[in-house]
């Protein structure tokens, strides 16, 4: 097999590989980002941030906009409706140590959409234009776009709102293969992600159904896209990107992670929870990764009981003792 791992030029940003972590709300935080990154991501990409949120100084949103230098490089998403709000927090944040602004029109999510953030932006191609216009404008760092298919089975247009984002200086392209109305359910469409490749000479990005390193490859194979995005794969598994990206180069199955590393890991998570989030917040949080961690294992419906039930980080330490043995 020819290897297909490569550095992925972005801009001015050149990446070790070509192998990225999407951006998911409530996911992509610091902690989990570092981990990922550590697995062999060639770019980390964070929760996405409201552009008004940073206009109106939101205490919470001061959290979602911090990096650690050993992640990096790192995106960061931007999510908005209005050109100029988003193109001034853009300049606003840009001396931050973000390689990448990236600009979202894929979120799914109803109340994001009936702003007419997000995925409803598929259904606006003239307000498209001026929001990347402006957001080109006023940075001097790398703007990418995350998209859909389209917005529905009626609205499928991701091939025009990519040749749009090429001529306002966009400097590559993310493409989601399902539409709005399909959330994540479905079978996500590669051939759309084909033609977006043939339709523009930026690098497009894939996304949509990797799940492992066999369909890393199909996708860059299929699609012909110069990078893979991976989303929903990595819960409770940053070990993806090892195993991707070793797959990539050589061709090699990696073994899956045994339970002494999978306790490992799960440890250093909650951790660094605890280090950014504070003991009450962390132990909640971990709730959810430890479920994602815990899927598929025997006794995993019974873990889950125990789990939601944690309270304090001593307790889910002796639970992820007993869980992984």
């Amino acid at each position: 097999m020819q290897n297909k791992i490569r550095k992925l030029t972005i801009g001015n940003v050149t990446l070790e590989n070509n192998v990225i972590l999407a951006p998911m709300a409530g996911v992509t935080d610091l902690p989990f980002r570092l981990l990922c990154r550590q697995q062999g991501a060639g770019l980390v990409c964070m929760e996405m941030v409201s552009a008004k949120a940073i206009y109106y100084n939101n205490k919470n949103t001061e959290e979602l906009l911090e990096v650690h230098p050993e992640e990096l490089p790192v995106s960061l998403q931007l999510f908005g409706s209005d050109p100029e709000i988003v193109a001034d927090m853009a300049a606003r944040i840009q001396e931050r140590p973000y390689a990448i602004l990236d600009f979202n029109m894929g979120c799914p999510v109803p109340k994001v959409v009936n702003n007419g953030e997000g995925s409803a932006l598929m259904k606006n191609p003239k307000l498209v234009e001026q929001i990347l216009t402006a957001l080109v404008r006023a940075v001097k760092k790398p703007v990418t776009v995350k998209i859909r298919k389209g917005f529905d089975d009626s609205c499928i247009n991701a091939v025009e709102i990519a040749k749009i984002a090429e001529s306002c200086g966009v400097a590559a392209i993310a493409v989601h293969g399902r539409t709005r109305a399909q959330y994540y359910s479905g079978d996500a469409d590669w051939n759309i992600i084909r033609q977006v490749k043939e339709a523009v000479r930026i690098p497009v990005i894939g996304n949509g159904d990797v799940t492992g390193p066999e369909s890393a490859l199909a996708m860059l194979e299929e699609t012909g896209c110069d990078g893979v995005m991976v989303g929903r794969a990595t819960q409770g598994n940053p070990w993806i990107f090892r195993e991707i990206t070793h797959y990539l180069e050589t061709g090699e199955k990696l073994p899956r992670p045994d339970n002494v590393e999978k306790k490992d890991m799960v440890l250093r998570h909650a951790e660094l929870l605890q280090e950014t989030k504070g003991e009450y917040t962390a132990v909640r949080e971990m709730r959810k990764h430890l479920a994602w961690y815990t899927a598929g294992m025997p006794h995993s419906a019974r873990f889950r009981g125990m789990i939601n039930s944690l309270e304090t980080m001593k307790a889910l330490i002796e639970g992820v003792e007993e869980i992984f043995g």
